[in-house]
């Protein structure tokens, strides 16, 4: 029986679909002793996970200002409303906005310049749990971690319940927010990086905290490596 000329363009059609339509995968991993509520925006909403589990998040080509970070603390209700002491999101389990600080954040913008996906683990909303962010295939290996004891070493004017705050969260000013496009680094920030000098400790870090690998690579997030 031969089929018609139709049905090959159909397949070709969905095959194409169905492999260009998401960019990159991300497992979360909860490796932490205790519960975590993972967060993914603007793709996946959020998560429970319990002590080693793990929740992949299929993220679509060409996602921008993207963030997947860590909830502590959390109780929500049997309609996933509720709230959690670190990275709450407006009060929901599935969350639509980015979190409250403090909170590590994996941050990523997937085929950009030359095709290439951009990632970094931020400090500038503070610090709440250890973090590893890593690429998993494309022949892309250079991840980074920020795995310190920040929240036991947070200086006193940055301590938070169940975290430590960044210096723009706490002051606000252009010295440490860079308001008006331009500022360096202090010693507060200098905390930060003296601690992860992989992550980015103030909005204008970006020489030593920003890492590529080509688009249509996939990726990991570990809560407490």
């Amino acid at each position: 029986m031969s089929l018609p000329r139709g049905f090959f363009f159909l397949v070709a059609l969905l095959f194409t679909f169905t492999t260009a339509a998401y960019a990159a995968r991300f497992d979360i991993t909860n490796r932490c002793r205790n519960t975590v509520w993972a967060a993914s925006v603007p793709v996946g909403g959020g998560r429970q996970l319990n002590p080693g589990d793990t929740w992949s998040v299929d993220v679509p080509a060409g996602t921008t200002a993207a963030r997947i970070w860590a909830r502590t603390g959390c109780n929500f209700d049997g309609s996933g409303r509720g709230g959690c002491q670190t990275g709450d999101c407006g009060g929901v389990l599935q969350c639509r906005a980015y979190g409250a600080p403090p909170n590590t954040l994996a941050e990523f913008a997937l085929n950009q310049f030359n095709n290439l996906d951009f990632f970094d683990i931020s400090l500038v909303d503070g610090f709440n749990v250890p973090m590893e962010f890593s690429p998993t295939s494309n022949g892309c290996s250079r991840g980074i971690s920020c795995t310190a004891d920040i929240n036991g070493q947070c200086p006193s004017q940055l301590k938070a319940q169940g975290g430590c705050n960044n210096p723009c969260t706490v002051f606000r000013t252009n010295e440490y927010c860079c308001n008006s496009g331009s500022c360096s680094p202090t010693a507060l920030s200098k905390f930060f990086k003296d601690r992860c000098p992989n992550a980015y400790s103030y909005p204008k870090d970006d020489q030593t905290s920003t890492f590529t690998c080509p688009g249509g690579t996939n990726y990991k997030v570990v809560f407490c490596p």
